[in-house]
């Protein structure tokens, strides 16, 4: 079963729901966000081609994708979509840093008690630790359960569970994460050496991220236009990946919520209600882009408010994973308890001080 179904076993729905909604808010204006920087992307490509038309497209695509292709083919597509993310590391090699001064400040970090870098720093947990991920990583692991035939409902019980199983989800867990870290690192290694070091400090588009590369890259001949070709199919692969993520997510925690059918693994007839959410968030996303909303800026604040809501979120999840009716003698290690309360106190401590930066301004 999905987080939401296990959340509903230890918590009512007034203390979940509005969570949810602060979910699927964040969710939906970083959908919007995603498909403004994919078709800003294909411009840095083909120069002059619509806006209309591309996000048109990568929205019908995304939204026909889930929909129309079986869900075992549909993981695949998903899983292959993450090579896009190396495009960030060959990015970052071309650029030509100062790798002493890089690791450097990698292990001894620079700290200001300054609203900007308060906000910041929950605006990286936001992206690190995504709420939106708890529901996702739940419930594709009763897909896959599902697809196994080892289940026959998501929200069913799975009547058995063996250690090499849990052994697997851990190293799979860890993989995923630690990928996402190196990812990260690569992204904003990339921008401190081109963006920054050239003064930029206020992108609003993605498309004028990417060509704030050309100028500033000069490794090799022509590696500005590599790198932002690079840059430019990255960020249409990671969008690809990402927002079938996002819309998943919002259709997940509202289908368990409300107890209706769900699942990529059922067709559209079987689980209506969970389609036409992914398909109205991923609407609304694209209407957002006609707002006149900065994309970029919106991408940050709605990592502030994912790095807000994992808090409560992180403290029921270990909550959950302690209590022995829900999980009988798979409960959490020590040390997973201690690193769980430990990253809630860092990520709490980090929201208190970025409140107290901004009492002070």
């Amino acid at each position: 079963m999905g987080w939401q179904e296990l959340s509903k076993k230890k918590y009512s729905k007034k203390t979940v729901f509005p969570i949810i909604t602060l979910l699927l808010v964040a969710n939906t204006i970083n959908i919007g966000a995603d498909i403004g920087a994919m078709s800003a992307s294909v411009n840095l490509i083909f120069p002059g081609f619509p806006i209309l038309l591309t996000t048109l497209f990568f929205t019908t695509t995304i939204i026909l994708s889930e929909i129309l292709i079986p869900y075992q083919k549909y993981i695949r597509i998903l899983k292959y979509l993450t090579l896009s993310l190396l495009a960030y590391f060959v990015t970052a090699l071309i650029i030509g840093a100062n790798w002493q001064e890089v690791f450097t400040a990698s292990i001894i970090p620079h700290v200001e008690f300054t609203p900007a870098f308060s906000m910041m720093f929950v605006a990286l947990f936001g992206t690190t630790i995504s709420p939106y991920l708890f529901f996702w990583q739940t419930s594709e692991e009763a897909e896959e359960d599902v697809a196994k035939n080892k289940i026959k409902e998501i929200g069913d019980s799975k009547p058995h569970i063996t250690k090499r199983e849990i052994k697997m989800m851990r190293i799979d867990v860890m993989l995923g994460i630690g990928f996402s870290i190196l990812t990260m690192w690569f992204i904003i290694l990339t921008a401190a050496g081109t963006l920054h070091a050239g003064g930029i400090s206020n992108v609003i588009t993605a498309d004028q991220a990417a060509k704030a590369l050309e100028p500033l890259v000069q490794t090799f001949p022509n590696s500005g236009q590599i790198a932002k070709i690079i840059f430019a199919l990255g960020v249409i692969g990671t969008g690809m990946l990402a927002i079938p993520i996002l819309s998943g997510s919002s259709a997940y925690a509202l289908s368990e919520g409300f107890g209706w059918k769900q699942g990529l693994s059922k067709k559209f007839k079987e689980a209506k209600s969970f389609y036409l959410i992914i398909a109205s968030s991923t609407v609304v996303g694209l209407w957002i882009n006609f707002m006149g909303l900065d994309p970029i800026k919106a991408l940050y604040y709605t990592a502030i408010i994912n790095g807000i809501i994992a808090v409560p979120l992180l403290i029921a999840v270990i909550k959950v994973a302690n209590d022995k009716k829900i999980l009988h003698t798979h409960t959490n290690r020590r040390l997973a308890n201690v690193l769980g309360w430990l990253t809630v106190a860092i990520m709490g401590f980090s929201i208190v001080i970025m409140i107290f930066t901004w009492t002070l301004v």
